[in-house]
């Protein structure tokens, strides 16, 4: 198949990906002029987000492919950008709309060990942005490996976060759609951090 082909059927998949949970929240959001739409917004930086994460664990598994087929670091820079700009918007409008006040949103949702599976999740996210902008330090160059496989548990956390948490995730083709992102999420970690390695140090 034409390498463009190819690449512009990896480019429709990725924005497919993304967009269709979206398109999903959006339908029901209620479009409203006072800070009510903060709390209807808010969970689309969380779909985003995890979206993108999701097609960064398939990445690890096809990444010799990918890199055949189109530019995959570039692909990688900017959706990680993207990504943390999502991450940063996702909990931040959720504590504006409450005031930053943290009882209310347990009173809201009313599962601790979900909301703090969130913030672990969060917290090791973001240790791979810190790690990036760190990278020329001996230090983070040296254990950039490791910052990859923290972060993605963390991505991995957000998966139980969100699919006990997320309105649009109880029910319907979406939640349907999220338990396989998480699902093959979790087989494509195992894949890429384990099987693959193992495999690697073998052939060495």
């Amino acid at each position: 198949m034409d390498k463009r082909v190819v690449k512009y059927l990896i480019v429709i998949f990725a924005y497919l990906a993304v967009l269709y949970p979206v398109s999903v929240r959006l339908k029901s959001i209620n479009w409203t002029t006072d800070a009510a739409l903060l709390l209807n917004l808010f969970p689309v930086f969380g779909l985003v987000a995890f979206a993108i994460l999701w097609l960064h664990a398939l990445s690890g598994v096809f990444e010799p492919w990918l890199r055949n087929n189109f530019d995959f670091d570039r692909f990688v820079h900017n959706t990680s950008m993207l990504v943390l700009v999502c991450i940063i918007l996702h909990p931040l409008l959720l504590f504006v709309y409450v005031d930053f006040n943290l009882e209310k949103i347990l009173l809201y949702y009313g599962h601790l060990l979900y909301i703090r599976l969130g913030v672990v999740g969060w917290l090791l996210l973001i240790t791979y942005d810190i790690g990036k902008a760190l990278k020329k330090y001996n230090f983070f160059a040296r254990n950039w490996n490791k910052i990859l496989l923290i972060s993605t548990i963390g991505f991995l956390l957000t998966f139980f976060h969100s699919v006990r948490l997320g309105s649009d995730l109880q029910s319907g083709p979406l939640r349907t759609v999220w338990i396989f992102y998480g699902v093959t999420a979790i087989f494509a970690t195992l894949y890429t951090y384990g099987i693959k390695r193992i495999f690697n140090n073998n052939k060495s």
